[in-house]
């Protein structure tokens, strides 16, 4: 059976107000720390992506119940109860298809001083090792042992404070060790931590759970561990999403705006706006909105991916895109994933000029862009690759959207609010005709 792909007629059009979803990259580690609640949680502003999905499946099978929707029917509203869990293992079959499952580990360790969890392997940007959750998780009490491609946890003699410093601010290692860490007893301190603003998320929900977290957000993490008994379930709201705001930031930057995202915090995206604003854009914010505009023409810049508050890898592949717009050569260095370059080859087709020197990318921009047939290779790739339609001559057809599906909500349907020529449906190679669904995932 045929997948479907987005098609995509150039018309340089992006202008209006769009509604930011939920960050995915918060809600799926605040599904994972309700596991630690033991009954009733609600999580509003979930976003509708297919990653929910996974993540909530993952619930499932440990004996959870999952609800999309509440008393109002808010399809942005899950319901969690955690309460007849009677299950520490997560199978391959839902791992390999999420990395972030790996997200469950902490809680259940938490939880039931045990885990048995399926290792998550590699994934298309890069290898993405969980070294550093298993040393900083050996600190807290816990042993590690692997059979099978199955690794199993056990805190034999419990869960106790430490000082744990990491290698490198990993965003998902700095989370296991939180939610592991609220239960432990004892005090823990968490020494360069990810300071992304999805770790103050988690943090925030773990607080209301009764959890005592402080200094989120910086680099020195410290917590109180409390007894599990004294956890409760919580009412929370996941914060806007910033690569979803970044991105459509990006196509306004594109065809001039103005275009304006809404329900995100400036303050998670200070780096980006800057770049916007040295690539010759004006951007104005505001408590919860941004929005950018441009009448010149783009200007190259230099971009190096850091951990927060460093400029996000998750939107190098959007930025390295403008920069293939823009008059004058810009150089892009990825420090985070090694594998992120492969978005560049796809956009080579398109037209663009880029050469790749180890974790360097030399984009000579200035060229117009072609319509072309082009594949996703993850999941910010694919957005980045639908934008450059817009601004491409002729049509773009866009393969492996399941990527996208992955990330972002409705994502063909907001574009389309926003003035863009953009369907979604089955590919027809006998003639130029696609399917035209009116709610798109």
């Amino acid at each position: 059976m045929a997948k479907e792909i987005i098609s995509v007629q150039g018309n340089n059009t992006l202008t209006g107000t769009v509604q930011i979803s939920g960050a995915k990259n918060s809600a799926l580690k605040l599904i994972a720390a309700s596991i630690l609640a033991q009954g009733r949680c609600v999580i509003r502003n979930v976003p509708c992506i297919s990653d929910i999905d996974v993540m909530s499946e993952v619930l499932e099978v440990l004996g959870a119940s999952v609800k999309r929707g509440d008393e109002s029917d808010d399809e942005h509203t899950l319901v969690i109860d955690t309460s007849s869990i009677d299950s520490y293992e997560t199978p391959y079959e839902l791992v390999s298809k999420m990395r972030a499952s790996i997200s469950v580990l902490g809680p259940l360790i938490g939880r039931f001083g045990r885990a048995l969890v399926a290792m998550p392997g590699g994934c298309q940007i890069g290898a993405r090792k969980i070294d550093m959750h298993l040393r900083g998780l050996e600190a807290l009490g816990v042993e590690f042992s692997i059979d099978h491609g199955y690794l199993t946890a056990d805190a034999k003699e419990g869960l106790h404070g430490a000082h744990v410093v990491l290698d490198f601010p990993s965003v998902g290692a700095t989370e296991n060790l939180l939610m592991a860490a609220v239960v432990a007893s004892g005090t823990t301190v968490i020494a360069n931590a990810a300071r992304e603003p999805e770790i103050v998320d988690l943090a925030n929900m773990l607080n209301e759970m009764g959890a005592k977290v402080s200094d989120a957000g910086s680099s020195i993490v410290t917590v109180e561990g409390v007894e599990l008994s004294s956890l409760h379930p919580c009412e929370h709201v996941t914060v806007g999403d910033r690569i979803e705001a970044g991105t459509f930031l990006v196509g306004g930057a594109l065809t001039g705006g103005p275009l304006t995202v809404m329900n995100v915090s400036p303050d998670y995206l200070h780096m980006a706006i800057a770049k916007l604003r040295e690539m010759g854009c004006m951007v104005r914010v505001g408590a919860d909105w941004i929005t950018v505009s441009r009448e010149a023409k783009l200007l190259p810049v230099e971009i190096q991916t850091l951990p927060h508050p460093g400029f996000p890898t998750d939107l190098q592949a959007q930025f390295m895109l403008l920069a293939a717009c823009a008059k004058g050569t810009s150089v892009i260095t990825e420090n985070v994933f090694e594998n992120r370059f492969m978005f560049a080859a796809e956009l080579a087709r398109m037209g663009a000029e880029i050469v790749i020197e180890d974790h360097h990318a030399i984009v000579r921009g200035g060229r117009k862009l072609q319509g072309a047939p082009v594949s996703s290779t993850d999941l910010r790739a694919g957005a980045a690759l639908v934008l450059a339609g817009i601004v491409a001559e002729g049509e773009t057809r866009v393969h492996k959207i399941d990527h996208i599906d992955r990330g972002y909500e409705n994502y063909v349907g907001k574009l389309r609010s926003l003035g863009a020529e953009i369907t979604r449906g089955l590919p027809y190679p006998n003639h130029r005709h696609t399917v035209r669904i009116g709610t798109d995932i």
